[in-house]
Formats: C-alpha cells, sequence, structure tokens
C-alpha cells in the first residue's frame, strides 16, 4: 500500500484593511464628541432643574370658572316677555323678562290715594286751627273784660266799705258791692278757663295735623316702595355677560327668588387648578402661571396666583371626611389655587366656565 504523505498549505492570517483601520481611527474623535456634547447637555439640564425645572409646578386638574349671576324676580307675576334667547350676550342694563305690572300699577294708585287724603285731612285741621285762633283772640278779649269789670267791683266794695262804717252808705249798698264784685271775679275764672280751653283746642288740632303728615310719610314711603316694585316687574342685566341655562317661559307665573336663567360674565373668568398639597409649600399669591387650554391646543395664556383656598376641596364638600374612625387610609390631598386669567376680549368670546386646562406655576424666588 502506498503511504500518501499530506502537506498542509501554509496558512495565511487575515489581515485588516487599511480603510477599516482609518475608520476606528475616524470614529474615535466621534464619539469623544458625542460624549462631550452629551455631558454639556446634561449639565445644561442640572443646572437648569436645579435653578429651574425643580421651582414649576403644574397639574392637569384644572377648569376654567366664573362668578355666574342668577337672574331671578323681585316681585312674583306672570312673565309678559321673554327678551332674550340663549347664549345672547347681553349689556348691562338690558332688559331681560316683563312681568305683569298691572297689580303694582294699582297698589301705587292706590298709596297715591291715601296721600291725597292724608294731606287733605291736614288742610283741613290747618283750616280749623286758624278758626280756632281767632276764638283764642276773642277769649281773650273777654277775659280782660272780666278783670276789668272784676277790677272796678273790687275797688267799689274798697270804697263803700268805710263809708258803712261812718254810715254814710246803707249796710245793703255794701252788701251789693261785694255781691257784684264776687261775681265779676268768678266771671274773670270763667273767662280763663274759657281761654285755655280755646288754647288747649290749637294744640290738638295741631297734633292732628302731624298725625295726618305721618299718614302722608307712611303712605308715601309704601308709594316708593310700590315703585320699586314697579320697576322691578322689568328685570334687567347687572352685569355684561352670556345668557345661559335659560329656564323662564312666556306666560310663567313666578315666585321672587326663582330662577329663570343665569348671566354669566366675560370679564370674570378665571382659572381654579386643584394641586397636590405636596405642590403648594413654595405657591405665593402673585406668582406666574402659564394655562393651556385643552379646547385650544398649542395656545397658551398668562395669569397669576390671585388666592390660595384655605383649605383642601374635601374640606369643603357636602360630607367632609371624618379620619378619626373606623380604618385610616392616607391619601394626597388637593388644595384649590384660583389664577387670574389675562386674555385678550377676543380670546374671552370662545373661553367659557367648565373647560379643562393645565396649569404650570413657577414658585421661583419663593421661601423655601
Amino acid at each position: 500500500m502506498n503511504d500518501h504523505s499530506f502537506t498542509p498549505a501554509p496558512s495565511t492570517a487575515i489581515q485588516p484593511s487599511p480603510d477599516a483601520a482609518s475608520g476606528k481611527r475616524r470614529a474615535g474623535p466621534g464619539l469623544a464628541v458625542a460624549g462631550a456634547v452629551l455631558a454639556i447637555a446634561g449639565i445644561v439640564w442640572f443646572t437648569y432643574h436645579m435653578q429651574v425645572g425643580r421651582y414649576q409646578e403644574e397639574t392637569d386638574d384644572a377648569y376654567l370658572q366664573s362668578d355666574t349671576v342668577t337672574i331671578a324676580p323681585k316681585v312674583g307675576g306672570y312673565v309678559l316677555k321673554v327678551l332674550v334667547e340663549d347664549n345672547q350676550q347681553v349689556r348691562p342694563g338690558q332688559p331681560l323678562v316683563r312681568i305683569d305690572p298691572r297689580d303694582y300699577h294699582a297698589q301705587a294708585e292706590q298709596y297715591e290715594a291715601q296721600i291725597a287724603i292724608a294731606r287733605a285731612n291736614a288742610d283741613a285741621v290747618r283750616a280749623q286751627i286758624a278758626e280756632q285762633e281767632s276764638a283764642v283772640g276773642q277769649a281773650r278779649i273777654q277775659l280782660a273784660t272780666a278783670q276789668s269789670d272784676a277790677d272796678f267791683a273790687a275797688a267799689e266794695e274798697r270804697r263803700y266799705a268805710p263809708l258803712a262804717e261812718i254810715g254814710a252808705e246803707t249796710a245793703e249798698q255794701l252788701a251789693n258791692r261785694r255781691n257784684q264784685a264776687r261775681q265779676s271775679s268768678q266771671r274773670v275764672g270763667i273767662q280763663r278757663a274759657a281761654l285755655a280751653n280755646a288754647e288747649n283746642r290749637i294744640a290738638s288740632l295741631r297734633a292732628q295735623v302731624r298725625q295726618a303728615e305721618a299718614q302722608a310719610g307712611s303712605a308715601e314711603a309704601q308709594l316708593k316702595a310700590a315703585k320699586l316694585n314697579l320697576e322691578s316687574t322689568t328685570i334687567v342685566a347687572t352685569v355684561d355677560g352670556r345668557i345661559g341655562d335659560r329656564t323662564v317661559r312666556e306666560g310663567q307665573f313666578v315666585q321672587p327668588g326663582t330662577r329663570l336663567m343665569s348671566l354669566v360674565p366675560s370679564s370674570s373668568l378665571y382659572v381654579v387648578a386643584n394641586f397636590k398639597e405636596t405642590q403648594i409649600r413654595r405657591m405665593r399669591v402673585g406668582q406666574d402661571a402659564d394655562v393651556r387650554i385643552d379646547a385650544l391646543p398649542g395656545q397658551t395664556f398668562h395669569g397669576r396666583i390671585d388666592s390660595i383656598a384655605p383649605g383642601t376641596g374635601a374640606q369643603f364638600s357636602l360630607l367632609p371626611p371624618q379620619n378619626a374612625t373606623g380604618n385610616f387610609t392616607k391619601i394626597v390631598q388637593r388644595v384649590p389655587v384660583r389664577i387670574a386669567l389675562d386674555a385678550a376680549p377676543e380670546a374671552r368670546q370662545v373661553l367659557v366656565a367648565g373647560l379643562s386646562a393645565k396649569v404650570e406655576i413657577s414658585t421661583v424666588g419663593a421661601n423655601k
């Protein structure tokens, strides 16, 4: 058997090509540059976060709100006319609803008649006072006459007394003079009483005048109230805004205080953002806020913190939680923060109460 010898071929090592080697040399500086860029970006981000970012607080639990005015009548009656439509823009003083005014017209006329009667009574009593003043003057004259007669009678009595003692005049003549003096004195008393009665009558009449004037004043006050009620039969807008939730209809009987519609002021829109209790530590009134409305994507509105609620939302709920009973599970509470919104009049025409929003507040500079 022939032996076949096997001679292996000389091994050849794979040598890197010159292009690959040059590529590695180029990749080295590129990675270094990328690493440096990332390091710089990290430093910038860290610096921004420490100086600004960590002071930014945001929430998407925020909504547009407005201090809605409830339109209700001051007086009751049947609705004659509803002068506005749903969602209509109205101005201050613009009529909204008219209520049947006939009953209030009648009340006003009744009080006007009472005023006329009271004034007529006062005038009649004043005329009686004028007559009574004449009677008082007459009584004074009569009193003066009676006093003069009494003085004369008394003088005669004094003159006849010594004459009767010496016998120059009879005792009968002296008795007549004394009787005349006594009667004259009594007539003076009667006239004095008559004068006092006449003067008291004037005082009584003047009291009647004051009473009639008081009745006229009371009727005038009632007339003012009736006129106010008459004016109140026309319900007008008190602020500039838009009509919403209109429930009143023509022919409907309404009672005082019944809600007829709502008036949403267009200039009083604000945002209530409910932040977690862990976010409000650095919040202060006056801090800037950025508001993004879900209905207007891409737009950012600026505002500022107007006020912070004195309690969490749970505390003002219908049934506040009572954590002192039963099992306890800690839940992060939220605090309502009111934000005054800076928006142009054109934007306010689009913004309506109830829209969802996202709020971001910068607390930079607040005390820790």
